[in-house]
């Protein structure tokens, strides 16, 4: 077995990944219907379109192969996203990169692979859209060009997804709306004279939702997060889903203590919510607060990085309490 190499622009890829909101906006109806669409049409076990990040690969759809991740290091896709082609392997048990994959000798026991490497507007390669099969097979030059149109729809979808501001999951702004508007407010409040504070939050027990009672699960936590922010804060307030189980809040016209004000109402809100969800696990957060410096040199980034070293430090405290 050979471990898929480091392209060689894997920090502006992986920032390229990161910047596109892709591996946190959650699966789409669109994507589905592709998957499903491709596995009947080329008769194979399972068609996927995944993403690869610094060390997992993430199914972004997948119909016919029942997980979520796998490690990068053992991953067909890893591959797929150094070729300029499609990757065809027409039989893994003959391939000297394959033929002791735990994918290969284990349970999963695939033969053949199929990976249309996907890009990025910006060109980046972030995963692949494939198929797999238990039996060894080949690719007619129809069937190429099939997955070659197949790849094609899915970078579209990724060129809309990724241009949006609004994460599917939650219905709060995304990272890439969050960039923007919090940079229109730091223009305004300073015009106006105006404070301006940062709320950066993060959920204490995502993982062991996720871990102990399913994805699904780990979505109604996000979902109900989001939730509780936006019956509990302002209409002005900005409130984002910045990626995975981490959401931001700007507050404005609001000093630090005023948002502590109303980050502890949240804390209350969410206890609230607890008390009355009826589900097996609990809503628990860190946060921090940061009141922009109109005075300094610093911008948005700074900015975020105090809040989030303050959130860090809450959690520290929260994890040594328990």
């Amino acid at each position: 077995m050979k471990i898929p190499a480091i392209p060689a622009d894997e920090d502006k890829r992986l920032a390229s990944l990161r910047d596109s909101g892709l591996l946190d906006s959650g699966v789409t109806e669109r994507l589905d219907r592709l998957t499903r669409l491709a596995k009947r049409m080329f008769g194979v076990r399972a068609a996927l379109i995944t993403l690869i990040d610094e060390e997992t690969m993430h199914f972004k759809s997948s119909d016919g192969f029942p997980k979520d991740t796998l490690p990068r290091k053992i991953s067909f896709c890893g591959h797929a996203i150094l070729c300029a082609e499609p990757m065809i392997i027409p039989d893994a048990t003959l391939d000297e990169r394959f033929s002791g994959n735990p994918l290969v000798t284990g349970e999963a026991h695939i033969r053949f692979y199929a990976g249309h490497p996907l890009h990025l507007p910006d060109g980046a390669v972030v995963g692949s859209f494939c198929l797999i099969d238990k039996e060894p097979r080949e690719l007619s030059n129809v069937d190429l060009d099939s997955l070659k149109d197949f790849a094609s729809i899915v970078e579209d979808e990724f060129a809309v997804m990724s241009a949006a501001t609004t994460d599917e999951l939650t219905g709060l702004f995304n990272r890439r709306g969050f960039d923007s508007l919090a940079k229109f407010a730091i223009y305004g409040a300073r015009r106006r004279a105006e404070p301006l504070t940062l709320a950066w939050i993060d959920l204490d027990n995502f993982k062991e939702i996720n871990d102990t009672w399913g994805h699904a699960e780990g979505d109604e936590a996000l979902k109900a997060m989001s939730s509780v922010m936006t019956a509990s804060l302002r209409e002005a307030d900005l409130r984002v889903r910045y990626g995975g189980d981490e959401f931001a809040i700007v507050f404005s016209d609001t000093d630090e203590q005023g948002a502590w004000i109303a980050m502890q109402h949240l804390v209350e809100q969410v206890e609230a919510w607890n008390q009355t969800s009826g589900k097996a696990w609990k809503l628990h957060f860190s946060w921090g607060v940061s009141e922009f410096d109109h005075n300094g040199n610093g911008g948005l980034h700074p900015w975020i990085k105090d809040a989030d070293q303050k959130m860090y430090a809450m959690k520290t405290h929260n994890n040594r309490a328990r």
